[in-house]
């Protein structure tokens, strides 16, 4: 085969190609829809009033169950998994070496912002008070939330039976653990 017929074969192939496209794009415009402006779909059957109706109720906010109920549940195994997430940046062995952030030994009923070694921010110092389950908990769900400007930059455990599990297993740290109460 000489480079004439490959040249006749390629320029066959791209003419079926363009004709192609060419068939659609006249397609397209021939048979054009416009899309719906609406923001909504209409349902037959239903009066819009029984929309408004609808939406204007408010919606309950879902209900929080204690912190304490939960630990009543939680699980130790599944909260040193979880756990896991924390221990790049917290040692949870006694007397441990600060990393990004304090050890967390004895953390439950602790006073915040106190290991030694470690520089906090002067959001979670000014904050005060203890690591109390319901304090952790708020804490561990979104830390930046909880206290303003913390430097801590965990997103924060979404899940409450997580929170639950994590704050048991931090419980365990301890020579001698908080009281469940």
């Amino acid at each position: 085969m000489d480079s004439l017929e490959i040249n006749k074969i390629v320029a066959g192939l791209l003419v079926v190609v363009l004709i192609i496209i060419g068939i659609t794009n006249f397609a397209e415009i021939l048979y054009h829809v416009e899309q719906p402006k609406v923001a909504h779909y209409v349902i037959e059957g239903v009066d819009d009033t029984d929309m408004a109706e609808a939406t204007d109720e408010p919606v309950a906010a879902p209900v929080e169950v204690p912190i304490l109920t939960l630990l009543a549940s939680a699980n130790f195994d599944k909260g040193a998994k979880v756990f896991r997430k924390c221990s790049s940046c917290h040692v949870a062995i006694k007397d441990g070496a600060n990393k990004i952030g304090p050890g967390l030994w004895e953390v439950v009923n602790k006073d915040k912002g106190v290991v030694d070694g470690f520089s906090y921010s002067s959001a979670l110092v000014n904050h005060g008070g203890k690591w109390s389950y319901e304090e952790l908990n708020g804490f561990l769900k979104n830390p930046k939330k909880y206290i303003e400007g913390t430097k801590m930059s965990f997103a924060g455990l979404k899940k409450a039976t997580d929170r639950a599990n994590v704050i048991l297993y931090l419980r365990s740290l301890s020579d001698n653990p908080a009281p469940l109460e």
